[in-house]
């Protein structure tokens, strides 16, 4: 398993979805701006008041410093050896800001250096850039009256930050070190960072809650657009969503208002000429069988007296009983599809054995010879067994009439439901018509335009399968086409609307024109 399968599995996709939910993303903006300008003006805050501090703590000690240094070095007696020198460290450093002072003087090389405390500053405590730098004279000019000059530089001592200052007293005076603790600023400065740290945390937990706020009182419109496109999405077109205010929300609301009134004003439209055309088929279809009752009743004699007829009229009269047929057919399954989609169609279930109806299905028509059954008997489900018939009819009589003999029906049992599989030995069907097999008028070969078929066996078939609580799948097996058909074995759900259906679906439903 790869690193992000192993990911995947350990934040489900719920958990995603709350990660990358809007208001998540707006409290992690609201925080991340607020950490951002937040740390900024701590960081600028500490940084200026750090170089305030040390700036006045090292002017202070500096000037101290010199000021304590020219005093103390006048009263330094000529060839001075180290009491002296030691005891001017020691008024020099007594001055009251304690800070400790170092002073050598090179023309007495027996005393390297003298200090105020010389178990803790020594001259090797000193810098060497620092050394180098008091003691290389400057060069005298208008703007620069004194060759020497007192520098300083802020290093840490065992880990302890000093000041330490130089200046070499001229002219041929010693040079004198100052060691001054910076240890308070530094305890000063670390409470000024701790503090504002605090204040960076609450600034965050406040952005944060304010936030949550902000998005409560944004979001707030957004969930009630989202549920009212959902209530829309579902079917409800009267969904309206109260427009407060003038600002872009309130437009928004205003938008969605137009566009579902627009929507319902389509919809209703296209719904009257739905509904006017599905009378449109009914009417014609009931008002087309009475006179074809008629036409059927007189070419069922014309065809029994065809063979007495002339051989020159005898072809017409066959052409004109087919024809017939046909149409009484076309008009019979018109009058089905027409139950279908005014949502009347209605079933008449009861327990029957799936193998007792097929071979009732395969016997009333005559296909036991070319029809190889395997339904082992006692398998029952709760179907209408007329709708039933007609979906049977329209499977083998199509894989009869299109795929070839041998036609094999299967039929096996799950654990909740009966499947029945309908396969032939012809050549399959192309895989651009499979996705159209079961569509209403839909022929593979447009020119068959006037085959027996209507193109409408198939989704009669699987609107029967449909009511049932099944369905009916096409697909290509091993040698020509294989349908299954899979209903389930407790009795389906009463249908929402439904009416009682007059005349049974007529064998014309046999037809797969699509294949």
């Amino acid at each position: 398993m790869t690193d992000h399968q192993t990911t995947a599995r350990r934040f489900p996709a719920s958990r995603w979805r709350r990660l990358r939910s809007l208001r998540v993303r707006l409290i992690a903006v609201f925080a991340a701006v607020a950490l951002l300008a937040a740390v900024s003006a701590s960081g600028i805050a500490y940084w200026l008041n750090r170089d305030a501090v040390l700036k006045r703590a090292q002017d202070t000690a500096l000037n101290d410093f010199r000021v304590s240094l020219s005093r103390n070095v006048s009263e330094l007696p000529l060839n001075a050896g180290c009491p002296e020198l030691a005891a001017l460290a020691s008024n020099v450093a007594s001055s009251g800001l304690n800070y400790d002072v170092v002073v050598i003087d090179p023309a007495h090389p027996e005393c390297p250096s003298a200090s105020s405390d010389p178990t803790h500053f020594t001259l090797a405590d000193v810098p060497t850039a620092l050394q180098s730098t008091v003691a290389k004279p400057r060069e005298v000019t208008e703007n620069n009256p004194y060759p020497y000059h007192l520098y300083w530089q802020r290093q840490n001592l065992e880990g302890r930050p000093f000041l330490i200052g130089g200046t070499k007293v001229v002219p041929n005076g010693p040079t004198a070190y100052m060691f001054k603790s910076l240890e308070n600023e530094r305890a000063d400065l670390n409470t000024l960072g701790w503090s504002l740290a605090v204040a960076t945390l609450l600034a965050l937990i406040g952005s944060a809650l304010l936030a949550q706020a902000a998005s409560a009182t944004v979001l707030r419109p957004v969930k009630r657009l989202g549920d009212a496109a959902r209530r829309l999405g579902e079917g409800h077109l009267d969904t309206r969503l109260e427009v407060e205010g003038s600002d872009e929300l309130a437009d928004l609301a205003r938008t969605f208002n137009l566009a579902a009134e627009s929507l319902h004003e389509q919809v209703e439209e296209l719904s009257a000429r739905e509904a006017q055309s599905r009378r449109f088929v009914a009417d014609m279809s009931h008002e087309l069988r009475t006179p074809l009752t008629a036409m059927t009743a007189v070419t069922d004699i014309l065809e029994d007296e065809a063979e007495s007829l002339d051989p020159m009229i005898e072809p017409a009269v066959r052409l004109v009983v087919s024809e017939t047929r046909r149409l009484s057919d076309l008009v019979e399954n018109l009058m089905e599809v027409t139950r279908f989609d005014a949502g009347t169609a209605k079933l008449v279930a009861d327990e029957v054995d799936i193998a007792d109806l097929i071979m009732s299905c395969i016997d009333g028509r005559a296909w036991y010879d070319a029809v190889e059954l395997d339904a082992p008997r006692g398998i029952l489900a709760v179907v209408d067994p007329r709708r039933l018939d007609v979906v049977f009819a329209n499977l083998i009589g199509n894989a009869l009439k299109h795929g070839g003999s041998p036609v094999r029906v299967r039929v096996r049992q799950t654990a909740d439901s009966v499947v029945v599989e309908v396969s032939d030995s012809g050549p399959g069907i192309p895989e651009d018509v499979l996705p159209h097999v079961f569509d209403r008028f839909y022929k593979a070969d447009r020119g068959r335009a006037r085959s027996e078929g209507s193109g409408l066996g198939l989704s009669i078939a699987m609107a029967n399968a449909q009511i049932h609580g099944g369905t009916i799948t096409a697909a290509n097996g091993e040698v020509g086409a294989v349908f299954t058909l899979t209903l389930p074995s407790a009795p389906p759900p009463p249908p929402a609307a439904g009416g009682a259906e007059r005349g049974p679906a007529r064998d014309a439903a046999q037809d797969k024109d699509a294949t």
